[in-house]
């Protein structure tokens, strides 16, 4: 008897064991589903804030962008005035820049011909004297003395002579016309006779000397 009693017992206390094991899985999967709910709440409620900050945002760049197309007309027509005004100024200034070009043209050798009057006088003074002239010496005196005044102002404006007489054959200053025996040993290969002058303009070769070269 004492054996049957103890395990009945003992088949009580496990069933009363295995129960309190369910109670406490129903608990934790209870407390899961809670947990599930309440992350659940938390993602809808993120949600419904992402969506309210997206909605605020579209509001913001509609009301934005009306704004810019109402300010639009007014920005073209600000522009089309500028590029107005730009256009004008641009057009009178080519127009002055073109009449100041013109005048310049026009007057350019003004100061030239201003200082070349006074050698024409002299010109016109010898030619007066020349054909009452006894004497040709005097002629001459003046017609060398209207020479240098003449070459003292080509001198003061830059104007100098080539020099070529004797001097070695140089392509960028002097003009081959024709060659000749050298008349001399040492001249072969050097100007013997320089038919026409040439001249530099502040060391510019503004024409070259024609010259005879000796062989």
């Amino acid at each position: 008897m004492s054996k049957g009693k103890s395990s009945i017992f003992g088949k009580k206390e496990q069933k009363h064991e295995n129960i309190s094991d369910t109670a406490v899985n129903n608990n934790n999967a209870n407390s899961g589903k809670n947990s599930e709910t309440e992350n659940m709440s938390d993602s809808e409620l993120n949600t419904a804030n992402i969506a309210d900050d997206v909605e605020n945002v579209d509001s913001a760049e509609v009301k934005g962008a009306t704004n810019n197309e109402e300010e639009l007309p007014a920005q073209v027509k600000d522009l089309q005035d500028k590029y107005i005004r730009l256009m004008a100024e641009f057009d009178n200034f080519r127009k002055r820049s073109l009449k100041e070009r013109m005048e310049l043209l026009k007057s350019a050798g003004e100061e030239t011909l201003v200082n070349v009057l006074p050698i024409m006088d002299d010109f016109e003074r010898g030619l007066q004297v020349i054909d009452n002239a006894a004497d040709v010496e005097s002629v001459k005196l003046g017609v060398m003395l209207i020479y240098n005044k003449f070459k003292d102002f080509l001198t003061q404006r830059g104007v100098k002579e080539i020099e070529a007489m004797k001097m070695d054959f140089n392509i960028d200053l002097h003009e081959a016309i024709t060659k000749i025996p050298a008349p001399e040993e040492g001249l072969k290969g050097k100007v013997v006779d320089v038919v026409q002058k040439g001249y530099c303009l502040n060391d510019k070769v503004i024409r070259y000397s024609k010259v005879v070269i000796g062989e």
